[in-house]
């Protein structure tokens, strides 16, 4: 184990949340989908984005750019993917953010590591003007954008970092037509293009309405009316995830192939 490593669970266990302490921390809030929290957060954002919170990258495309260089490399049984997180998040802000990252530690081969000074590539998460992220590793500093007011939720720091692990959103996986209906005529003008689907590598997992990747029903409605349904169930609710569901550790288990997870 590399002393990076042991440091990083050493600060982990330092800063842990007390008992009893809520997994959102200061933030007090009624309870939204993971889609509306992503709308609220980046509302008045000038930084181009697609499907709501990922920074596009004209060099790659979503899911299959993992077979093309932009997945975490392995190193023996772990992926370990360096981080900073900025001096600006309140002791609190961090908490949360670490125990999110925490998560996948418990249920998966990534391990997160503090960045040093060799760590070309690494995740800098940041309170930016929203929640955001690019899909899969890139070069150099890797901005993950949670905003202080309005993305510090165990749901939110998840779903931005499966995004920078190279995951998109489940309702525009490739074979979502089997299972979705997207009703264009209740979108809001302008945000269509958060629904357009993508030909992504599944890993052979189904597909889930539990994901902490799916968003809601509802998702940028203009008239209160669905813009997602189900067809297995047109009353089916979900995009309430509040946190990642098996087959999202799953997916991620497959494309790192975590043997012993």
């Amino acid at each position: 184990m590399t002393p990076v490593f042991l440091f990083l669970l050493l600060f982990l266990s330092l800063t842990a949340i007390p008992p009893g302490a809520s997994d959102d921390g200061p933030q007090k809030e009624e309870r939204l989908d993971v889609s509306e929290i992503l709308a609220r957060a980046n509302a008045d954002i000038t930084t181009p984005l697609t499907h709501g919170d990922i920074v596009p990258n004209l060099q790659r495309n979503a899911d299959p750019c993992t077979a093309r260089g932009c997945k975490w490399p392995k190193r023996g049984d772990y992926v370990f993917v360096p981080i900073h997180i900025s001096s600006r998040y309140t002791r609190d802000e961090r908490r949360i953010i670490i125990r999110g990252l925490l998560t996948f530690h418990s249920s998966t081969c990534i391990r997160f590591v503090w960045r040093r000074y060799w760590h070309r590539r690494y995740l800098y998460i940041y309170s930016g003007s929203g929640c955001w992220s690019y899909v899969g590793r890139q070069r150099r500093g890797q901005p993950v954008s949670l905003k202080k007011n309005g993305c510090l939720y165990q749901n939110i720091v998840q779903h931005e970092v499966l995004h920078a692990l190279g995951f998109h959103h489940e309702h525009i996986r490739s074979d979502r037509d089997r299972y979705i209906s997207i009703l264009t005529q209740n979108i809001q003008s302008g945000m269509e293009h958060n629904f357009d689907q993508q030909q992504t590598n599944n890993l052979g997992t189904p597909y889930d309405f539990n994901s902490v990747m799916h968003y809601s029903r509802y998702a940028f409605s203009k008239n209160g009316e669905p813009t997602i349904i189900a067809k297995s169930n047109p009353n089916l609710n979900f995009g309430w995830a509040r946190e990642m569901s098996p087959y999202d550790t799953a997916r991620i288990n497959k494309l790192y192939k975590c043997s012993s997870k």
